[in-house]
């Protein structure tokens, strides 16, 4: 459905973004990594990725400095012509009540996860008109649609993504490109396990113990959200099916909203 078409998934050495990374492959898209790791692991991404057939290139772009961001979405249009699927999913997170949230990591967090896509889709938005077809896709949250305590920077963030997608959606409503945002639930990635490996250690429980407590607390399915999952609906998003999918906020949460 995709061949001959290029996304770019910021974040995508890892969790979500790989997930989506790879859905996307699969339907023929070239791919362009966007992440920490090293050399190896980055490589050999590329290496399953291009075995599907596609092309890829990766860019180390820092995404909480926007020269970098602007040289990586460049560097995208120089080998492939120009963007055409643009994911914007990379995210950092901090927890702490909000008289104790350091004020570097409020910047930071509102960097990486909010001010990161403002660069991305203003950077890649006209060529994706000219070419009148076009996919925006920024991974939201949960929480940009309810709040949850101590993640004041993450919500804020995720609420503004949300805010965005939807100006995006209406300045692009006569096009054809689209801007929706995907909300998640808890989906089990390296940020997610780092925040079970806490409570683990703080609550004196093992493991799979803080797991359950962390998905049960919120999530009615007590299930996480996959990978292939949050990628799947990428695809569809990009399908003919989603012509008419102009600033929506699909949450895949395991019934959390619904509450």
């Amino acid at each position: 459905m995709l061949k001959g078409r290029t996304a770019l998934i910021t974040g995508s050495t890892s969790g979500i973004g790989l997930g989506i990374a790879r859905a996307l492959a699969a339907q023929g898209a070239n791919i362009v990594v966007n992440g920490f790791g090293d050399a190896g692991a980055i490589a050999a991404i590329e290496q399953a990725l291009q075995a599907q057939g596609v092309a890829t290139m990766y860019h180390g772009a820092d995404m909480s400095k926007p020269p970098q961001i602007e040289d990586m979405v460049r560097a995208a249009e120089s080998r492939f012509g120009r963007i055409d699927v643009l994911v914007n999913n990379a995210g950092i997170q901090h927890v702490a009540p909000i008289e104790d949230f350091p004020t570097e990591r409020w910047d930071a967090v509102i960097a990486i996860n909010l001010s990161a896509a403002f660069h991305t889709v203003r950077m890649a938005l006209p060529k994706m008109k000219r070419a009148n077809w076009g996919r925006i896709i920024n991974i939201a949250s949960v929480h940009g649609l309810v709040a949850s305590v101590q993640k004041v920077a993450y919500v804020a963030a995720k609420h503004g993504i949300v805010g965005l997608t939807k100006v995006v959606a209406l300045e692009t409503a006569t096009t054809g490109v689209t801007c929706n945002a995907i909300c998640p639930g808890w989906v089990l990635t390296p940020l997610v396990q780092k925040q079970i490996d806490d409570r683990a250690r703080r609550d004196n429980l093992d493991n799979d113990a803080a797991r359950r407590l962390l998905v049960g607390e919120k999530q009615p399915s007590q299930d996480f959200v996959t990978t292939e999952q949050l990628g799947a609906m990428a695809v569809f998003l990009c399908s003919p099916a989603g012509d008419q999918i102009r600033g929506v906020a699909y949450n895949m949460d395991g019934g959390w909203y619904a509450q």
